[in-house]
């Protein structure tokens, strides 16, 4: 009886395993993650603009997704706006004062379960030394094992919308919107053992 108690309790704590599993830490992956700004241009166009070469850390805890955290870092060597005369415009002191800023980043406060695959990341964004709070709106996409690399992976997007003015990038509001919208995509992977 005594065996057959031992075997039943570890059966059951093999079966719940999955549910108490530790938290997960990738590594966001620059290639494949884009983060996309979006305004309106005095009514004519909605142009974007790609913050790339981003750097950063995502842990995800299928299991308490409270847990989970993301610190990112955003290089503005990596801005692109598509044309060589405006990323020379956007690093300079009427926006982004890169030679002064070097980097913006991100660092989540709070993640909250939004619904199935969907999740609400508050998290503290930094430009030019402001630091305002922001709420993303989040989907996971995939969790599972990468198919070229074999590491465990994850991929979200989120999207959110900032007043560029709150970071003391305001040159030409009204004529150039001051809302701008951020869409993000991402791959993280976990780091091979070293």
């Amino acid at each position: 009886m005594r065996i057959r108690l031992l075997s039943a309790a570890a059966l059951l704590a093999f079966a719940v395993a999955p549910v108490f599993a530790a938290p997960v830490t990738y590594k966001l992956d620059p290639t494949h993650t884009n983060v996309l700004a979006q305004w309106n241009h005095m009514g004519f166009s909605n142009p974007f603009a790609n913050f790339g070469n981003v750097e950063g850390t995502l842990v995800y805890d299928a299991a308490n997704v409270g847990k989970s955290s993301v610190v990112v870092n955003l290089p503005l060597s990596g801005l692109e706006g598509f044309s060589a005369k405006f990323n020379d415009h956007l690093r300079s002191a009427d926006f982004f004062d890169a030679a002064k800023f070097p980097n913006a980043t991100f660092k989540s406060t709070k993640v909250e379960s939004a619904g199935e695959g969907k999740l609400k990341v508050t998290g503290d964004l930094t430009i030019k030394d402001v630091t305002r709070p922001v709420v993303l709106d989040v989907t996971l996409n995939k969790v599972g094992e990468h198919p070229m690399s074999k590491a465990k992976a994850i991929g979200f997007d989120a999207t959110t919308t900032i007043s560029r003015t709150e970071f003391g990038v305001g040159a030409y509001v009204p004529n150039v919107g001051d809302q701008v919208t951020l869409r993000i995509t991402t791959e993280a992977s976990v780091p091979k053992a070293k």
